[in-house]
Order: C-alpha cells, then sequence, then structure tokens
C-alpha cells in the first residue's frame, strides 16, 4: 500500500504539477481510507478493494458529523488514485464508478462590501516601515487581482512588469496567465520594490514579496496578515486571503464585468466555477425589481 501510495504522489507532484498543500491533502486522504481498510476489513492494498468498501467508508465519515463537502473531497482525491490506477494497469475495474457522491448544496462565497474596502485602503494605518508597505500591498494585490495565496507567495521580481501593468503568475497545474493591475497599484509596487531593495540591500532571494527577516513568505503568514487587518474592518467569521479573491471576482460580476473574462482572470479551468459569483448581481437584480415593479410585493 505504502509503495502505492508513494508512487501516486509522484505522479501527482511530477506529472501534475500539484501544490504541495494540494498533494498533502491528498496524502491525508488516502492515508486515512487506508487506515479504515486495513481496521476494518483486513485490506492491505488499495486495489483489492471494491465499490462497497467505499461506501462503507463514505457512511463511517457521515457517522462521524464530516459535512457532504469534505466527504466529496475525500472520494474525489480517490477518483482520481483510482484513475490513475486504472491507466497504470493496477485494477482493471474502477471502484468509483458504482459510488455516488453525497449531495452538496451550493456554497456562496463570503465576500466584503465595497465600503469595507474602502475603509481598509483609506481609513487603516499601515505604517512606513517595510513591513507596513509590505502588508498594505499584500492585501491590494489580492484585491486588485483576484490571485491565490499561493500564486502571491510564489511570486519573483522577475514576474513583474511595471511598464505592461501586470502580472505573470503560475497557478494550479503550473498553468501561466498574465493579470493586469491598475496605475494606483503600480505606484505602490514601485514604492514597495524601492523600499525593499533599500532594507535588504545584499539579499538575492527571488520572491517579490519576503519576511522581515528578508525570507521568503509562506502561507500561515499571509493568512496572519491578511486576517490582522480585516479583523479592523469586519465582524465575519472568515478573513482569509481567498475572502480578497472572491470580493475581488463578485465586485467585478456587480460592476457588470464579463464573466468569461474573470474566468481567464481567476485561472479556473472551468466557467462553471466562475458562476458562483453571478449570484450577487441575481440579488441585485431581484431588489431592484421587488422596488420598482408595479406588480411586485414589496416589503413593509
Amino acid at each position: 500500500m505504502k509503495n502505492t501510495l508513494i508512487s501516486f504522489l509522484q505522479h501527482l507532484q511530477l506529472e501534475k504539477r500539484y501544490a504541495n498543500h494540494t498533494i498533502q491533502a491528498y496524502r491525508n486522504d488516502l492515508e486515512q481510507y487506508g487506515l479504515y481498510l486495513r481496521t476494518t476489513y483486513t485490506i492491505s492494498q488499495y486495489q483489492d478493494a471494491q465499490h462497497t468498501h467505499i461506501r462503507s467508508w463514505a457512511v463511517c465519515l457521515l457517522e462521524q458529523n464530516i459535512s457532504n463537502a469534505s466527504i466529496n473531497r475525500k472520494l474525489s482525491t480517490l477518483k482520481t488514485f483510482y484513475k490513475y490506477a486504472m491507466k497504470r494497469g493496477l485494477i482493471t475495474i474502477n471502484p468509483m464508478n458504482k459510488v455516488v457522491m453525497p449531495k452538496t448544496g451550493k456554497r456562496l462565497p463570503t465576500f466584503l462590501s465595497k465600503t469595507n474596502i474602502a475603509i481598509l485602503f483609506q481609513n487603516v494605518d499601515f505604517g512606513e516601515s517595510y513591513a507596513g508597505s509590505r502588508n498594505r500591498l499584500i492585501l491590494e494585490t489580492l484585491y486588485a487581482t483576484g490571485m491565490r495565496r499561493a500564486e502571491l507567495i510564489a511570486l519573483k521580481l522577475s514576474d513583474l512588469d511595471l511598464t505592461q501593468c501586470r502580472f505573470r503568475v503560475f497557478g494550479k497545474g503550473s498553468k501561466e496567465r498574465l493579470i493586469p493591475f491598475t496605475n494606483n497599484l503600480q505606484q505602490l509596487l514601485e514604492q514597495y520594490t524601492s523600499l525593499r531593495n533599500d532594507t535588504f540591500p545584499e539579499n538575492q532571494t527571488p520572491n517579490l514579496f519576503l519576511t522581515d527577516k528578508g525570507k521568503p513568505l509562506y502561507p500561515k503568514m499571509v493568512y496572519n496578515i491578511v486576517n490582522r487587518y480585516l479583523s479592523e474592518i469586519t465582524t465575519q467569521d472568515k478573513r482569509s486571503p481567498h475572502v480578497l479573491r472572491h470580493t475581488f471576482a463578485t465586485h467585478i460580476t456587480e460592476n457588470g464585468g464579463d464573466l468569461n473574462a474573470v474566468k481567464k482572470l481567476l485561472g479556473h479551468s472551468s466557467l462553471a466555477s466562475t458562476q458562483v459569483y453571478t449570484h450577487n448581481s441575481i440579488d441585485k437584480l431581484k431588489h431592484v425589481y421587488q422596488q420598482a415593479h408595479p406588480k411586485a410585493t414589496k416589503k413593509k
């Protein structure tokens, strides 16, 4: 079982070029599944499991009050794994073909209002130090481009084109895309890069964003920075970097932005992933309808 897992994870890393945190999630799911097979059915190899064993695992997860969304993610891991096993000739029948994924309701993205964004960048004091300049730029960049946290961390100085006002970003599967940015962000980037060079004159690290000690940023640090400043302008529970990605997409669609363009900016492989951001525009239209149409039932 261990050798099969290792070869699968190497496939994800070398051939699929998945991010490290994604590979770790696959590892955790498969190790949990493997433990269940061994302890419940004394099955020592993934390829010996049948669809009934997978269904049994899903039921076990439900009994542990694991959400349908989380179970779906774990079953998606198995779908990817057994598809790999089929291609490698490790199995002749894919047990996932007879497994039905649990139904999940559509979860609407959490985002910030335009008022909150205005307060964040106009009223919050970031300070004039290197750390303050970097922190503000992190927030500005996430909101202005909609890039993922991992994409922001991976940005190199060479990925920044101040003349054309655009970033070169490598997304999931190392897919490259160009993201434009505004003149306002251009000015902040020019100020930051100058301060970065003055603060770390001998530093050869290619990353655009650095810690206070001149090292590349790491995921937890970016989360803490975003969470800290969003806590000053909102009481909502979710205050992660992904909230700024959702906010970017929501505000563009609210202002009539083309959905296909938003899809390309976000680096989505499917338009279905982008369509979730249209919900706010629909809610806005409903509000206008309720207020303006003579036959609409107006709330008292």
